[in-house]
């Protein structure tokens, strides 16, 4: 419904912001660490939003980037995981950690998130790894020749990124203004992420 709130920050609680804009407060909830990055009372801010419902519920949730917003998303498609647990990681895991663990299947990372269990983290990965896949077999009749030279750990990277809803030949487009032949998988997402953001 609201793709993102441009407005005036105007009040920082412990689990939500409110920004106001032509005279509305909108109250949205965030996670921690995006509180934290949120910005200063009274300036202004732009927060992309989801907009949830449910029968007993009817919620603003918000994020600093569309990296944020992806994950959001992606974990409440993963059976068993509501907004609060999504957003409890999202306090806890960055983007490129978290889809660094899913393509790694790293449970251990997941299970370190308070509320997140064996089963539930399990369950993420296992879930978003057949998502994944399942987009890659339409990607291929879609996207042309690898236009990067592409080894294990490059590919791990491309793959981390396209879990946060980013399409493979825009990452190779990315990955060709960085010298990423040489850098650790988390690194290259980072500098991925930063080009890709533009």
């Amino acid at each position: 419904m609201f793709a993102y709130i441009k407005g005036n920050l105007v009040e920082k609680m412990s689990n939500y912001v409110v920004v106001e804009t032509m005279g509305i407060g909108y109250k949205i909830f965030m996670s921690k660490s995006a509180i934290g990055r949120a910005g200063e009372i009274g300036e202004m801010v732009k927060i992309y939003t989801h907009y949830h419902v449910r029968e007993d519920e009817i919620s603003l949730y918000g994020f600093l980037n569309r990296e944020e917003l992806k994950m959001f998303e992606l974990l409440l498609s993963v059976s068993g995981v509501g907004a609060k647990s999504a957003i409890a990681m999202l306090s806890n895991i960055s983007p490129s950690e978290f889809a660094v663990s899913i393509i790694q299947n790293d449970i251990t990372k997941l299970t370190k998130v308070p509320g997140i269990g064996k089963k539930t983290a399990q369950r993420i990965v296992l879930e978003l790894k057949d998502k994944l896949k399942a987009e890659q077999e339409i990607a291929k009749t879609e996207e042309p020749e690898n236009i990067i030279e592409v080894d294990e750990n490059i590919d791990e990277a491309i793959l981390a990124l396209q879990i946060l809803g980013y399409n493979r030949k825009e990452i190779e487009k990315a990955f060709e203004k960085f010298d990423y032949q040489t850098m650790s998988i988390e690194d290259m997402i980072r500098n991925g992420l930063k080009y890709l953001a533009k």
